[in-house]
């Protein structure tokens, strides 16, 4: 526990319905997310909650890994009551240091808002993108 908020992995923590409510209402990259989408990214991902000292979650991450080459950053929220105290630094910071992330080759991660929280831990645009492509299928949620 640092600053009296704790960072935790622990699945049975999560308040599902702040996660759904919050991704699916209020964060500008999944408007829209169906419930049933939001709880299965939380089964298939590692998790981290971020909670108030009266126990309260308060901010939320998932990282999409193989555990051994690549990890993908992705949902990171903090309530916007809590915004302002450092507690997005904490969560990054946390998740960074987590013993099963150690020795990964790269972190992938999209923002439109946050870069200067994400370069203070080494993320940068990307070195060369003509190497990355992607498939998006706007039909899918």
């Amino acid at each position: 526990m640092e600053n009296n908020f704790l960072v935790s992995t622990d699945h049975d923590k999560l308040d599902i319905d702040m996660i759904y409510a919050y991704l699916s209402n209020q964060a500008y990259w999944s408007k829209g997310r169906s419930r049933s989408v939001v709880e299965k990214s939380i089964a298939n991902s590692l998790c981290f909650g971020i909670y108030h000292p009266n126990g309260q979650q308060v901010g939320f991450a998932r990282v999409v890994t193989d555990y051994a080459v690549f990890a993908w950053l992705m949902d990171v929220f903090i309530l916007e009551e809590h915004r302002g105290c450092g507690l997005g630094k904490l969560l990054v910071a946390y998740i960074l240091e987590h013993p099963d992330l150690q020795n990964l080759k790269r972190w992938g991660l999209l923002t439109a808002a946050a870069h200067n929280l994400y370069q203070l831990y080494g993320f940068s645009p990307i070195a060369s993108p003509e190497w990355y492509m992607e498939l998006v299928n706007p039909s899918i949620e």
